[in-house]
């Protein structure tokens, strides 16, 4: 069939051909003109890589919370040893971010407004709140000591007891059930702004970099960004507004005061990422270049093969742009950083053409200066065979060539990433313009004479001849010693390979990032973790109490240094059997309140008209309904997912209609959050056995989803080599096309013990890039195979092989771990196959 497709195309002249290549090159630039048009742009939000996770509905809803909650929240930490200096410097920031609406919203320290709103939310209902304490001692009794402490308030210079306060709660339990509300236990507040202190660090512990803050007080601001962090316009507004006010804040403190500023969030991580993505855009795709560029000069010293070889890559670039911006919308920073490496893949037809060509040109030298014809010199251009018979030569090798090698790529689309998903789409599409580059512009455009590549073609002879001569005793005992040490390695290599799916492994921000964010999270007893509890149950007063009994476990946890924080509805939302409970307790106060009042020494006049408040308050109760639509209840609105009922915030309908199960329509749930965990599984077996509360780790959740398709990826390798041999057995019968196959796989194999033997634990990524090793290596061997005379595939597989080497080992050393994996296991995988494809040569010949 590739035969005859052959001889149809050569039946077209070369003018045909090139205006049909053309019209397709100009479809391509026009389908990329209309997606950007659309608004199609460069994406660097490293979580549209990751997988989407399945969940039930509810369980979905509540990480879309949590998500939108804490994506675009930046922290900032004003440090300074002087609190009054940080305190200072703290409202600097608030004053100049409150300027900048454009680009944040909810600028703020310490919510003195909300705070006021507690107040004034919950003291119509104090009748029915008491904290822990105040109930376990009404429960047993203890009325002394309540009066007792009730006494040391109204002694107490400094106490919260005045007039007013006596005469609606005589015994002040309401001011401690509003200090039991406060979040933030390790933070004060100082004039209007959240205050922490930095612990003073252990000699061993003790950097340079942060000597000078030791003990120094933190002032908190918090603030949201305006869009996405993960937005490169968004974030670039962000940066630019924030290092501003804080450069301002600084030159106005004066440089005598140490001041610096820790900063956390989405912002910096994404911003970081940006930053080397399109750093390792510029310059290992910049390396690549050049390195192609100067293997082609070196190959041919001759401009026109170096201009079809950019021209070659220009179209498979225009090609894959194309393509992944309609499919896609948008193009991914790390897509084009892996699409770097396309540039190493699409020349290699440019290198078979043009190998072919020499090949060939010196056959005809060498037939006419053998009958004394002609006399040829190494700097005489000679024609050989046309351009368009050195398309058809190459034509069969390159089109199975493209098959296997799209097949591969299609193979990693088929993962859940869409990350990879896109970076499949531009590599095959990059490769298909490429192809039909060869195909139809080479006849016309690459039909110009040749210098003379003897040399050239001289050493990759002698390189084949030196792989011959290895390869011939190989049956021998040499041979047998050499096949046992390989194999010994190579099981070696496999016993010590790891795996390590863990998706924290994708990015790992540089240091400058995460030191500030540690330091910030210290200070704010954890910050918030990306676990979180999800509490479920069938009835509003239902999941009250679930979360009610979930208290106890975290208050435990926190006291074993396993959670820092948690952020539990239970606190500010009790349920209504807490609150019946709390009221007849307090009735043992009341309804002995002439006594209570004498022993404080209060008028007993106020009894009347405290008795008439508490009897008056007895059917009076919080509700979600009432506390979700105070002002109180909105920061923590968020929090609650009532069932099939408009969001209480911004009031939006959130079921949609893929939310259809009963069981989920009647649920109610409630998140609860969590910050600086440093045991999740001593965090797991605490909740576990709790009725209707799971711990959600989106984290974990994708890990096991990497898992799941590292082994997926593997399995569709070995499927790709079964379909490969198949599909060349067609052609080649099926003892050679055994053996084309065995190279790639030999080479993944190989590399699996190079990297066992390296320490490197085997990845998702590392799975992906055994398949472009395949795909690749049956490229390799194909063109051996089809070959009659090797110095000219020899020569376009070595070259091939360094353009590749370039640009995938140039990823090896990108500072993004799954890039960095990728690169690797290319560099390995390639290497081996350019060393063990030459065989096939040998082998193929003694088939022939």
């Amino acid at each position: 069939m590739i035969l005859r497709l052959s001889d149809r195309l050569g039946r077209l002249s070369a003018n045909i051909r090139l205006t049909f290549w053309l019209v397709l090159l100009a479809a391509m630039a026009l389908l990329a003109a209309q997606a950007m048009s659309r608004g199609a742009g460069v994406q660097s939000d490293i979580l549209a890589m990751l997988p989407k996770i399945q969940e039930d509905p509810l369980t979905q809803r509540a990480i879309d919370r949590v998500e939108q909650q804490l994506a675009n929240r930046i922290y900032l930490g004003v440090v300074s040893p002087d609190q009054a200096t940080a305190i200072k410097g703290a409202k600097q920031l608030l004053s100049a971010l409150h300027s900048a609406p454009e680009a944040f919203s909810q600028v703020q320290s310490a919510d003195m407004q909300g705070a006021q709103a507690l107040n004034r939310f919950y003291f119509p209902y104090r009748f029915h709140l008491l904290t822990a304490q105040q109930k376990s001692l009404l429960a047993s009794g203890q009325l002394a000591e309540l009066e007792a402490n009730t006494l040391a308030q109204l002694y107490n210079a400094f106490g919260y007891a005045n007039s007013q306060l006596l005469s609606q709660d005589p015994l002040l339990l309401y001011p401690e059930l509003l200090k039991q509300l406060s979040p933030q236990r390790r933070l004060k507040v100082v004039d209007g702004i959240l205050v922490g202190q930095e612990l003073a660090l252990k000699a061993t512990d003790r950097t340079s970099s942060n000597k000078d803050t030791q003990g120094s007080s933190v002032a908190i601001v918090m603030a949201q960004g305006v869009g996405s962090a993960f937005n490169p316009k968004a974030q670039e507004l962000q940066l630019s507004r924030l290092e501003g006010a804080i450069s301002q804040m600084q030159k106005s403190l004066g440089s005598e005061q140490k001041v610096s500023v820790l900063k956390g969030g989405a912002l910096f991580h994404a911003s970081a990422a940006t930053t080397q993505a399109k750093r390792e855009v510029s310059s290992l795709g910049l390396a690549s270049l050049i390195g192609v560029i100067l293997l082609v000069w070196l190959a041919f010293r001759s401009i026109m093969p170096l201009t079809i070889a950019a021209l070659t890559i220009a179209t498979s670039l225009v090609f894959a742009l194309s393509a992944t911006l309609w499919i896609f919308t948008q193009v991914h920073l790390l897509t084009l950083v892996f699409g770097t490496s396309l540039i190493g893949i699409a020349i290699d037809y440019s290198f078979h053409f043009y190998c072919e060509r020499l090949q060939s040109q010196k056959a005809d030298s060498g037939a006419t200066e053998h009958d004394g014809l002609k006399e040829t010199t190494a700097t005489t251009p000679t024609t050989g065979i046309t351009a368009t018979d050195a398309v058809a030569r190459v034509f069969p090798a390159a089109s199975l060539a493209l098959l296997t090698t799209v097949i591969a790529y299609l193979a990693i689309g088929l993962t859940p990433f869409p990350g990879m998903q896109q970076v499949a789409v531009f590599c095959a599409a990059g490769l298909l313009g490429a192809y039909l580059t060869l195909i139809f512009a080479y006849p016309k455009l690459a039909s110009s004479a040749m210098r003379p590549g003897d040399r050239a073609l001289g050493l990759a002879a002698r390189y084949l001849s030196a792989m011959q001569a290895i390869a011939r005793p190989i049956n021998g005992v040499k041979g047998i010693i050499l096949t046992l040490g390989l194999l010994l390695a190579a099981i070696f290599g496999l016993n010590r390979l790891g795996v390590n799916d863990d998706i924290r492994a994708l990015q790992q921000s540089p240091l400058s990032v995460t030191q500030g964010e540690q330091r910030l999270r210290q200070v704010m007893s954890g910050g918030t973790d990306n676990q979180f509890i999800l509490v479920r149950a069938e009835s509003a007063e239902k999941l009250l109490t679930r979360l009610e009994a979930l208290s106890p476990t975290l208050a435990s946890l926190q006291h074993q240094d396993v959670l820092g924080n948690s952020v539990n509805l239970a606190r500010y939302l009790p349920s209504q059997a807490s609150q019946q409970e709390a009221y007849r307790l307090q009735g043992e106060i009341y309804h002995k309140l002439p006594q209570v009042l004498a022993r404080l020494g209060l008028d007993e006049d106020l009894a009347p008209v405290l008795m008439a408040s508490f009897e008056a308050s007895a059917n009076e109760a919080i509700t979600p309904d009432n506390f979700f639509a105070s002002r109180a209840g909105e920061l923590f609105a968020p929090l609650w997912l009532a069932p099939d009922v408009a969001d209480t915030q911004g009031q939006i309908q959130e079921k949609t209609s893929n939310e259809t199960s009963d069981s989920d329509d009647a649920t109610y749930g409630a998140i609860v959050l969590l910050g600086g965990i440093t045991d999740l599984h001593a965090l797991t077996q605490a909740v576990a056995p709790l009725t209707g509360v799971t711990l959600v780790d989106k984290v974990q959740d994708i890990s096991d989803v990497m898992a799941k398709y590292r082994s997926l990826t593997l399995s569709l390798l070995g499927l790709a080599l079964v379909v490969a041999g198949l599909i060349f057995s067609l052609r080649f019968g099926l003892k050679m096309a055994l053996w084309i196959t065995a190279v790639p796989a030999l080479a993944a194999l190989l590399t699996l013990a190079g990297l066992g033997l390296a320490g490197s634990p085997l990845t998702l990524f590392h799975a992906l890039a055994l398949i472009l090793v395949f795909g690749i290596g049956v490229d390799y061997s194909l063109f051996f195979a089809e070959s009659h005379r090797g110095e000219g595939v020899m020569m376009a597989v070595f070259m091939s092989a360094c353009s590749t080497l370039m640009a995938f080992g140039l990823l090896a050393f990108s500072q993004t771990p799954a890039i960095h994996y990728f690169g690797l296991t290319l560099l390995l995988g390639i290497g081996l196959t350019f060393v063990l494809s030459p065989f096939i040569h040998t082998l193929t010949r003694i088939d022939k």
